[in-house]
């Protein structure tokens, strides 16, 4: 074994490639071939610019209680590596990991591979040898040549298209909705979660022969006084209970989600109850994450103008008696400008800090950024500890933090308040 611990892994596979992102299936594809792991399970892929992790995690916990045996595969981690991979609802041990990545190493040759490839097969293995029932994968980037892409899906879903990883997807909606798409498969279903549809979308599923399913012409959801139902292409599940997931797009995750369900129908079949069980059970830290007390905390991922919209009519949808306080981390190929824009009509009072990795903004760099937007008080506070200590200690009765930007802000965050990832 070329390591002893998943640490040291790790901060290999980080260098062991040229480039840290390298789209193409071509590299890990051939390293899948040669494991020739047989994959029983069915495999639902999720993508879309945001919300994927909502879905992919809404389905694993529904899933969960209907009695299935299922893995989940997302990406990035929060706090902790093993995150990313879990199996039987889960994380994976060091064990398992150290015996996945050993076993890429023997078969992989002088292949190399990205980092994200690497955890890319090591999920794959270990679905492979647990034989689970259901695999729910969300994409890491785009589709098309994402690695996940490797496996068929027997459900593809799309939750939402918008501008983020230009610099590898394409400077359009229609052209990074096409990248999406590829996940797509002949004669199979595909779901996609935007209301308004790119014209890509479905001439991509037209060019391939997908069976195309669109939330507000083909599946909906209805809310109601003390919950919502699904209304399906088939089917309809009433009365169901508010996701355990807070924010306004929660409900059209759940519609999205419940759609990949009756897709895969009859290969999967979830009875209501399973449903409702799995709706209030779902847990995903930092998809607008409340914490309570004084002052409230509330944790989020949003990373591009898209998300940074729906962040914005969460907070306005729970307002507070005093001001709203920003910690903010953003990588420096993101749009800030636009998440300034989307936002700034929410916060009273930015802070900024600086994220590990290459792609960081220095804080003094992010705060003229911002300022240079529109936002009339900002302060960079240096690493995110520090920016939550002057959060903390800037709070007036009333008052909120907020912390957002990337999962590199909001993971540090989570341990630094002492909550689980």
């Amino acid at each position: 074994m070329r390591f002893a611990t998943v640490a040291g892994w790790l901060a290999w596979q980080q260098v062991a490639h040229p480039v840290a992102v390298d789209p193409g299936l071509e590299r890990v594809g051939r390293v899948w071939r040669k494991l020739a792991l047989p994959f029983p399970a069915k495999v639902l892929t999720v993508g879309g610019t945001n919300g994927k992790g909502s879905v992919a995690a809404t389905l694993d916990a529904i899933l969960t209680a209907a009695g299935y045996e299922t893995g989940l595969f997302t990406s990035p981690h929060l706090v902790r590596y093993s995150e990313r991979i879990r199996l039987r609802g889960r994380e994976l041990q060091d064990d398992d990991l150290l015996a996945a990545f050993a076993e890429i190493d023997a078969t992989r040759g002088d292949i190399s591979l990205t980092f994200f490839e690497w955890n890319t097969l090591a999920a794959f293995i270990t679905f492979a040898r647990a034989r689970i029932d259901v695999a729910v994968l969300e994409v890491g980037m785009g589709g098309r040549l994402d690695a996940v892409n490797l496996l068929d899906a027997d459900v593809a879903s799309v939750v939402s298209v918008g501008l983020d990883h230009r610099e590898w997807l394409g400077d359009t909606v229609e052209a990074i909705a096409a990248e999406k798409a590829g996940i797509f498969r002949s004669g199979r279903p595909a779901i996609f979660g935007g209301r308004r549809v790119p014209k890509s979308i479905v001439a991509c599923a037209a060019a391939v022969g997908a069976r195309l399913r669109r939330i507000g012409d083909d599946f909906d959801y209805v809310e109601r006084a003390d919950g919502w139902d699904y209304v399906g292409f088939g089917s309809r599940r009433r009365e169901l209970p508010l996701p355990a997931l807070a924010g306004v797009t929660q409900l059209g995750n759940a519609a999205v989600a419940l759609a990949v369900l009756e897709a895969a129908e009859p290969a999967i079949l979830v009875p209501d109850e399973a449903v409702r069980r799995g709706l209030t059970a779902v847990r995903l830290p930092g998809r607008f994450q409340i914490v309570a007390g004084e002052p409230e905390w509330i944790l989020d991922v949003a990373h591009n103008p898209d998300a940074a919209q729906a962040l914005a009519a969460s907070l306005a949808a729970r307002p507070c008696r005093g001001r709203t306080l920003a910690v903010c981390g953003i990588l420096g190929d993101k749009d800030v400008e636009g998440i300034v824009t989307a936002l700034g009509g929410e916060v009273s009072r930015w802070i900024t800090v600086a994220l590990e990795g290459p792609r960081s903004l220095a804080p003094a760099e992010l705060a003229g950024r911002i300022a240079g937007a529109g936002a009339a008080s900002v302060i960079a506070a240096g690493s995110v500890k520090a920016g939550l200590q002057q959060a903390r200690a800037d709070c007036r009765p009333g008052d909120r933090v907020l912390v957002f930007g990337s999962f590199l802000t909001v993971g540090p965050a989570l341990a630094w308040l002492g909550l689980p990832s």
